[in-house]
Protein backbone atom coordinates (compact mmCIF):
# COMPACT_ATOMS: atom_id res chain seq x y z
CA UNK A 1 0.00 0.00 0.00
CA UNK A 2 1.34 3.44 -0.94
CA UNK A 3 0.28 6.13 1.51
CA UNK A 4 1.12 9.74 0.76
CA UNK A 5 0.27 13.00 2.47
CA UNK A 6 -2.06 14.96 0.18
CA UNK A 7 -2.71 18.16 2.15
CA UNK A 8 -2.87 19.68 5.57
CA UNK A 9 -4.80 22.68 6.84
CA UNK A 10 -2.80 25.60 8.22
CA UNK A 11 -4.76 27.91 10.52
CA UNK A 12 -4.09 31.62 10.02
CA UNK A 13 -5.35 34.96 11.25
CA UNK A 14 -5.05 36.14 7.62
CA UNK A 15 -4.67 33.32 5.10
CA UNK A 16 -3.59 35.69 2.31
CA UNK A 17 -0.76 37.20 4.38
CA UNK A 18 0.38 33.78 5.63
CA UNK A 19 0.28 32.12 2.19
CA UNK A 20 2.09 35.05 0.53
CA UNK A 21 4.76 34.96 3.25
CA UNK A 22 5.47 31.30 2.53
CA UNK A 23 5.32 31.48 -1.27
CA UNK A 24 7.47 34.61 -1.37
CA UNK A 25 10.09 33.26 0.99
CA UNK A 26 10.31 29.79 -0.56
CA UNK A 27 9.96 31.01 -4.15
CA UNK A 28 6.77 29.02 -4.77
CA UNK A 29 3.90 29.80 -7.16
CA UNK A 30 1.08 31.93 -5.78
CA UNK A 31 -1.53 30.21 -3.61
CA UNK A 32 -4.70 29.09 -5.39
CA UNK A 33 -8.19 29.66 -3.91
CA UNK A 34 -10.06 26.43 -3.18
CA UNK A 35 -13.32 26.81 -1.28
CA UNK A 36 -12.48 28.63 1.99
CA UNK A 37 -8.77 27.87 1.56
CA UNK A 38 -5.72 29.30 -0.15
CA UNK A 39 -3.72 26.28 -1.30
CA UNK A 40 0.06 26.42 -1.57
CA UNK A 41 1.28 23.49 -3.65
CA UNK A 42 4.70 22.00 -3.03
CA UNK A 43 6.77 20.19 -5.66
CA UNK A 44 5.58 16.77 -4.42
CA UNK A 45 1.91 17.79 -4.97
CA UNK A 46 1.23 18.16 -1.24
CA UNK A 47 -0.71 21.32 -0.48
CA UNK A 48 -0.74 23.52 2.58
CA UNK A 49 -4.32 24.78 2.71
CA UNK A 50 -4.43 28.08 4.59
CA UNK A 51 -7.67 28.79 6.41
CA UNK A 52 -8.72 31.91 8.33
CA UNK A 53 -9.66 31.16 11.93
CA UNK A 54 -10.90 33.21 14.85
CA UNK A 55 -8.36 34.01 17.54
CA UNK A 56 -4.72 33.05 17.64
CA UNK A 57 -3.83 29.79 15.86
CA UNK A 58 -1.99 27.11 17.80
CA UNK A 59 1.54 27.09 16.36
CA UNK A 60 2.58 24.02 14.39
CA UNK A 61 5.86 22.95 12.81
CA UNK A 62 6.37 22.63 9.05
CA UNK A 63 9.70 21.39 7.67
CA UNK A 64 10.64 21.71 4.00
CA UNK A 65 13.27 19.57 2.27
CA UNK A 66 15.19 21.70 -0.22
CA UNK A 67 18.37 21.58 -2.28
CA UNK A 68 21.64 23.25 -1.30
CA UNK A 69 21.09 25.89 -4.01
CA UNK A 70 17.57 26.57 -2.75
CA UNK A 71 18.94 26.85 0.79
CA UNK A 72 21.27 29.65 -0.33
CA UNK A 73 18.38 31.47 -2.04
CA UNK A 74 15.87 31.07 0.78
CA UNK A 75 18.36 31.80 3.56
CA UNK A 76 19.31 34.92 1.62
CA UNK A 77 15.67 36.05 1.68
CA UNK A 78 15.43 35.27 5.41
CA UNK A 79 18.44 37.46 6.17
CA UNK A 80 17.44 40.20 3.67
CA UNK A 81 14.06 40.49 5.40
CA UNK A 82 15.71 40.58 8.81
CA UNK A 83 13.71 37.59 10.03
CA UNK A 84 14.64 36.07 13.35
CA UNK A 85 16.03 32.60 12.78
CA UNK A 86 17.72 29.85 14.74
CA UNK A 87 19.87 26.78 14.23
CA UNK A 88 17.71 24.80 16.65
CA UNK A 89 14.00 24.28 17.38
CA UNK A 90 14.34 25.56 20.95
CA UNK A 91 15.58 28.90 19.62
CA UNK A 92 18.78 28.95 21.70
CA UNK A 93 21.15 29.51 18.76
CA UNK A 94 19.96 32.75 17.13
CA UNK A 95 21.20 33.95 13.74
CA UNK A 96 22.87 30.60 13.02
CA UNK A 97 22.22 27.63 10.79
CA UNK A 98 22.82 23.99 11.68
CA UNK A 99 24.80 21.37 9.78
CA UNK A 100 22.91 18.31 10.98
CA UNK A 101 23.53 15.10 9.01
CA UNK A 102 26.05 16.89 6.81
CA UNK A 103 23.43 19.25 5.39
CA UNK A 104 22.16 22.66 6.42
CA UNK A 105 19.03 23.74 8.25
CA UNK A 106 17.41 26.73 9.88
CA UNK A 107 14.21 27.52 11.80
CA UNK A 108 12.12 30.71 11.55
CA UNK A 109 8.58 31.81 12.37
CA UNK A 110 5.67 32.49 10.06
CA UNK A 111 3.22 35.37 10.59
CA UNK A 112 1.04 33.33 13.00
CA UNK A 113 3.91 31.83 14.97
CA UNK A 114 4.10 28.54 13.06
CA UNK A 115 7.64 27.20 13.23
CA UNK A 116 9.00 26.82 9.70
CA UNK A 117 12.15 24.88 8.92
CA UNK A 118 14.23 24.37 5.81
CA UNK A 119 16.67 21.44 5.62
CA UNK A 120 18.89 20.02 2.91
CA UNK A 121 19.21 16.47 4.32
CA UNK A 122 16.66 14.27 6.06
CA UNK A 123 17.27 13.69 9.76
CA UNK A 124 19.32 10.58 10.41
CA UNK A 125 20.61 10.44 6.82
CA UNK A 126 24.21 11.42 7.27
CA UNK A 127 27.17 12.32 9.36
Amino acid sequence: MAIELNHTIVHATDKKVAAEFLTGLLGLPDAVPFGPFLAVELSNQVTLDYLDVEGTPVPNHYAFMISETEFDEIYGRITERGLDHWADPTQTRPNEINTNDGGRGVYFLGPDGHVLEIITRPYGSGE
